[in-house]
């Protein structure tokens, strides 16, 4: 992926749309440790996980449409998942078990990435802030409040999916002009090529464990693109 060359943002108010899963705080590490735990407890004999992995995201590309997402619906693919590939007589406490696992994933602490609070309160007296995620709404707003990174967001959309009609209906509805407004995530999928494709601009902050099902090749749109490294690098260009 090779982003167009882009100059710094003007000095006028610009408004940045902010993924929150692996952009603000880490969140896949723990449905692939979830996974892993599974592929233990499932133990099949001829298997691999990453052939285990196939199958699930199968589950989940289907079951996505209608469920959405959050550790509840991934716990609903995960017996899915073990009813399909199970070698001994299933138990209800199996699937019991199976459903801890994806449980275990809201105990787990909110890990906020480094830079982030920091870069947030640079950005927010600067500019207007939308935290833009998807997901559980429930289970969002509970990561939002576990945060504490919600203070420097003047307005928080939680939607069933990141596609390009939901960019188009928030511009629409917050009035923001497409060129000076600006997704900022780390999936090409969800992020990136939905908001170009909107008319929008985009900053990829790429993560090395961004879920597989949420990377595509990042496309072009009518909107700017630019790469950063790390999420406190906005500074030197917004």
């Amino acid at each position: 992926m090779a982003p167009h060359p882009v100059t710094a943002p003007t000095r006028q108010r610009q408004h940045l749309l902010v993924d929150a899963d692996d952009t603000l705080w880490e969140n896949n590490i723990y449905f692939e440790r979830a996974f892993a735990s599974f592929c233990d407890f499932l133990g099949h004999s001829s298997m691999s996980p990453s052939e285990v992995r196939a199958v699930l995201d199968e589950i989940e590309v289907v079951n996505a449409r209608v469920q959405g997402y959050g550790s509840k619906k991934f716990g609903r693919n995960l017996k899915e998942c073990y009813q399909h590939l199970a070698e001994r007589d299933i138990r209800p406490d199996d699937l019991d078990r199976v459903m801890r696992f994806a449980e275990a994933i809201l105990e787990q602490p909110i890990e906020i990435i480094e830079g982030v609070p920091e870069t947030l309160e640079y950005l927010s007296v600067r500019h207007d802030l939308t935290l833009f995620t998807k997901g559980d709404p429930e289970e969002q707003k509970l990561k939002v409040d576990r945060s504490g990174l919600g203070i420097y967001f003047g307005h928080t959309a939680i939607v069933k999916e990141k596609n390009t009609a939901a960019y188009r209906a928030l511009i629409q509805e917050r009035q923001h002009p497409p060129e000076r407004t600006w997704m900022i995530g780390n999936s090409p999928k969800s992020d990136i090529n939905p908001a170009l494709d909107a008319g929008l601009n985009a900053v990829f902050v790429p993560h090395p464990h961004t879920w597989s099902l949420e990377h595509e090749e990042v496309k072009t749109g009518p909107g700017r693109l630019l790469q950063v490294e790390k999420f406190a690098d906005l500074k030197e260009h917004f």
